[in-house]
């Protein structure tokens, strides 16, 4: 028996196994299965997200440890962050190690939730952004900022079964459902642009960064010819030898591996330039010999250790801290930041793995993945961290292939190892898997063709939160930017047609806007309007005399399915279209005409007209 026959063998004993059953493996016979997912590529799609994750455990343990958290810093007048007091400073280099420790449970036990209640491939982790906002302006450097460290991780134990209870009840599903449909598609072509901005600054390939006369400019110079103070660039941009390692081997190979369809080509390409990058007296070598690559190479040889969460823990948590007012405009602050920044990135997640449902605007598991999401950021104040967060690098694992909980699973086994051998998962330079997010943004960059670019009030704030995302530097500010612009250019028109008694309408305002409407119904049943649109499945069966609320009807069951064959009509539609479109291009003239001659016969046999073509939302324009 061939390597291609044993593996099917294993996928086909697995996707027939209760395991392939729960996590609804396609042949697994549950009605629900997710076509196209088999167990090895599954796998494979779990070890891809934690590689494009891996850089999270030195990051986050960086910036949360620049707070100082529990280390004590006697501040004074001439030096008020403690940077020449030797012992706070030992401290924190202490905490920073406990820090890496920390960020790899909170991440395993968040990416794992996910998996196995939502049965989402995706992976969660302290967040970037709101993480620097945690450590700089709430608690502050060395303790400077709003309120204490211990205060601070009260309000984030707070907020998470604060979502929780908004999960529970269907308010948080029902609030993202508001969001247009523009806007949701929009919001992942921003993360996808957001990741190749990633992908390509100083946390990636380093070929963007800071410039003394522009926001932004060429970068990628060896560290010699760096101001000293800012890092910019003097000179000698695009010559640093890590940023060709990165551009070469993991961006032009991995892309040609995927030309050629090679399975696996993301995390070949990423252990590759990592592999490459460890040995010391090269180029482009993660340890050269200063100060911090020799501390960083020392770690690194250890390979494995059990540090522990040393001085972190729920001992840090000031539970009376409620009194103190400050700490509830960090509650809100984080509320609201977290609702958006993990709404925008489920959502798109969801559409990049073929799980949305075209009707109703949710996705499969939507309740089970905010509840999720809601108790991880609970568990991760436990042990010290920042929220928790659905990463958008689980768009990497997602292109690789993965569709169920079991690439969560991988993603979150591998965390698990990362408590053991954190000296290797902290070691994949920021260069190996920048080219992976420049590639993977590129294929979410797919959603700007469903946009509804024809209708001036749905295409600016698309465009708006494509482009805010990326630039803000934080997908919940680029979708309130988005949100903000819909709201001026819908309902101010909304306003005049009332006032007007519907004599001044916009042009196309009946017949090319995307309608409200479609978007507040039930998850699960779209006849559902009104109040009972926000009211969860489990309770609407209890309300119904239910007791078995955890199990799907064969009404759901049919309704889901339903909706996955709407969503499929409609990307075949899209898919005909682009066709429609290449075969022009390539001057097939005679067959465009007759496919079109078709679709016009058709559409009059369905309608009785052909005058007025049929529009369909989100179709290529």
């Amino acid at each position: 028996m061939g390597i291609p026959a044993l593996v099917n063998s294993l996928n086909r004993a697995v996707a027939t196994s209760p395991v392939g059953y729960y996590f609804r493996l396609d042949g697994s016979g549950h009605p629900l299965s997710r076509p196209g997912s088999r167990f090895l590529t599954e796998i494979r799609a779990g070890l891809v997200t934690f590689a494009a994750m891996a850089y999270i455990l030195s990051v986050n343990a960086s910036i949360l440890s620049s707070s100082g958290g529990p280390c004590e810093c006697a501040k004074t007048a001439a030096d008020p962050v403690c940077a020449n007091d030797a012992a706070y400073n030992q401290c924190v280099a202490v905490l920073n190690r406990d820090y890496v420790f920390a960020t790899a449970i909170a991440a395993c036990v968040g990416t794992l939730l996910m998996a196995l209640f939502a049965n989402m491939p995706l992976g969660l982790a302290p967040g970037l952004g709101v993480n620097a906002y945690f450590a700089f302006t709430i608690v502050g450097v060395a303790g400077t900022g709003i309120i204490p460290y211990s205060q601070a991780l009260s309000a984030v134990w707070l907020e998470g079964w604060i979502f929780f209870l908004l999960s529970l009840f269907g308010i948080r599903q029902w609030l993202a459902r508001l969001l247009p449909h523009s806007i949701k598609l929009s919001t992942g072509a921003g993360i996808g642009i957001f990741l190749a901005f990633i992908g390509l600054g100083p946390n990636g390939l380093g070929v963007i960064g800071g410039n003394a006369a522009d926001l932004v400019g060429l970068a990628g110079c060896p560290a010699q010819y760096q101001d000293p103070d800012t890092g910019y660039c003097l000179s000698h941009k695009l010559q640093a030898p890590t940023l060709w390692l990165g551009v070469m081997l993991g961006g032009i190979f991995t892309a040609l591996m995927l030309i050629y369809r090679v399975k696996g080509a993301f995390l070949i390409g990423i252990l590759l330039v990592s592999i490459v990058s460890w040995p010391r007296n090269t180029a482009v070598t993660l340890f050269p010999h200063t100060e911090a690559g020799d501390d960083a190479f020392n770690y690194f040889k250890q390979v494995a250790n059990w540090n522990g969460l040393g001085m972190l823990g729920p001992k840090n948590i000031d539970w009376s801290g409620y009194s103190n007012g400050k700490v509830w405009y960090a509650l809100i602050s984080f509320l609201y930041i977290d609702l958006l920044d993990t709404t925008g990135t489920l959502y798109a997640m969801a559409s990049h793995a073929g799980l949305m449902d075209a009707r109703t605007g949710d996705f499969e598991g939507s309740s089970a993945a905010y509840l999720s999401d809601a108790v991880a950021i609970s568990i991760g104040s436990l042990v010290g961290c920042s929220p928790n967060t659905a990463f958008v690098e689980s768009a990497s694992g997602i292109a690789e292939g993965g569709r169920t909980g079991i690439t969560g699973l991988t993603t979150a086994f591998m965390f698990f190892l990362s408590l053991f051998f954190a000296p290797i998962f902290a070691s994949f330079p920021a260069w190996a898997t920048g080219s992976t997010l420049v590639i993977v943004g590129s294929m979410m960059a797919s959603n700007t063709a469903q946009v509804n670019w024809s209708y001036v009030g749905d295409a600016i704030p698309a465009f708006v939160t494509i482009v805010g995302i990326p630039l803000f530097f934080n997908i919940a500010y680029g979708l309130i930017a988005g949100i903000c612009c819909y709201i001026a250019l819908n309902a101010i028109p909304w306003l005049i047609l009332k006032a007007t008694a519907g004599r001044v309408k916009p042009d196309g305002w009946d017949t090319i806007k995307e309608p409200w409407g479609a978007r507040m119904v039930s998850a699960n049943d779209e006849t559902t309007t009104g109040f009972m649109a926000i009211v969860p499945p489990w309770m609407r069966k209890v309300m119904a005399g239910n007791m078995k609320f955890w199990q799907m009807t064969d009404a759901e069951i049919e309704f889901y399915l339903e909706g996955r064959r709407e969503t499929q009509r409609l990307a075949q539609e899209r898919q005909d279209q682009l066709e429609h479109e290449r075969a022009a291009m390539y001057g097939n003239s005679d067959d465009v005409e007759a496919r079109a001659s078709s679709e016009v016969n058709d559409e009059k046999n369905s309608t009785g007209s052909g005058d007025e073509p049929r529009h369909v939302v989100g179709s290529a324009q």
